[in-house]
């Protein structure tokens, strides 16, 4: 659920960065560094106590000591917010790195929200090898979202990648979707089905009537919390939704190959 804290001004919003950072700092001048662990831990347990006793229904999954002064990043749902040790303050909102421009609160939530690739039921998807297939990329796609036609028309520029697409019908916004999934699914060539569909607008000539995965890829997605098409794995297990531009599209694909060989050689250390 997220966080009930009020919406505030810039002007507000600026008063508490700045007493949350004075509130930080003055922590990190505290304490012997040979009692540091034990105190961590100690602050994270309070903090989540704190934070789920002041605001109803909340149930923290994760308190982490940040490299920002002594500001903790607390995770529930999907939300990151800061805090300090005595949960005077809470900051909701993206922090960024003035040096880099970098959004490290960005960056954090595709840490966090990093699965296994390999873990994927990727037989429940359709694949698509383009030139050697030698990188990977899955796509949680519904035959009716524009933004997914959109990613269909990028993915023409990149090559050498195999994607794996999961129809992902969202029956609220698209309620023939999984109709047309089921079609799809049930042609005798599916990639060349799917792509005619996003090219034309055509469906195979059949009742949608075969054994399909759709009730599986639901299952996954909603385990996965994707809640938006379309949205993209990557190799590493980094999700982004959205429909990217073909230049960023090859470039978080690099970048996922390379951060899955970095994962890969440290799990071998």
């Amino acid at each position: 659920m997220p966080l009930p804290i009020l919406s505030l001004g810039r002007r507000t919003t600026a008063v508490l960065v700045l007493a949350l950072l004075a509130v930080s700092a003055q922590a990190t001048a505290q304490g012997p560094a040979s009692t540091a662990s034990a105190t961590l831990t100690r602050e994270a347990a309070q903090i989540k106590k704190l934070i789920e006793q002041k605001f109803d229904g909340v149930r923290v999954s994760s308190v982490v000591k940040s490299p920002y002064g002594s500001l903790y990043e607390v995770m529930f749902d999907d939300q990151l917010v800061y805090t300090d040790a005595k949960v005077s303050y809470v900051l909701v909102g993206n922090l960024y790195d003035t040096a880099t421009k970098k959004n490290m609160t960005d960056a954090k939530m595709r840490e966090l929200s990093r699965v296994d690739f390999d873990s994927l039921p990727l037989e429940l998807a359709m694949k698509k090898v383009k030139g050697n297939g030698s990188r990977r990329l899955a796509v949680f796609s519904d035959a009716d979202c524009p933004f997914c036609a959109r990613l269909e028309t990028e993915l023409k520029n990149i090559d050498n990648v195999t994607i794996y697409t999961f129809l992902y019908p969202i029956d609220q916004l698209h309620p023939d979707a999984a109709r047309k999934s089921r079609m799809i699914w049930c042609a005798p060539d599916k990639l060349k089905a799917w792509d005619a569909f996003f090219a034309s607008g055509a469906l195979p000539q059949n009742n949608g009537d075969c054994d399909t995965p759709l009730a599986a890829t639901r299952d996954l997605g909603q385990k996965l919390k994707v809640n938006a098409t379309p949205t993209m794995v990557f190799a590493d297990g980094s999700v982004i939704p959205g429909a990217l531009p073909a230049q960023r599209l090859e470039a978080e694909i690099a970048n996922g190959e390379l951060q899955a060989a970095r994962l890969a050689a440290a799990k071998k250390k």
